[in-house]
């Protein structure tokens, strides 16, 4: 059986990277967006909605700069 660097077996590894995850995030809960910063004030809410709406445009940004570079390399 192959060895990966931590001495452990392919199998093992991916048991305990598996189960390992499972519990850590049944641990902390589901990803969640809704009501993400619950129980802070309303002024850290609407900055938290500002920042993930600029995150958001800048992404775009990124892609229509990426789309536009495609477009003049292929003219």
């Amino acid at each position: 059986m192959t060895k990966n660097a931590e001495g452990r077996g392919r199998f093992q590894q991916w048991l305990h990277e598996t189960f390992d995850d499972m519990w850590f995030r049944s641990m902390i809960g589901p990803a969640q967006t809704k009501n993400a910063v619950q129980g802070c004030d309303e002024g850290a809410r609407e900055q938290w909605k500002r920042d993930l709406e600029n995150r958001k445009r800048y992404t775009r940004e990124q892609r229509e700069r990426k789309r536009l570079a495609r477009e003049a390399r292929s003219n």
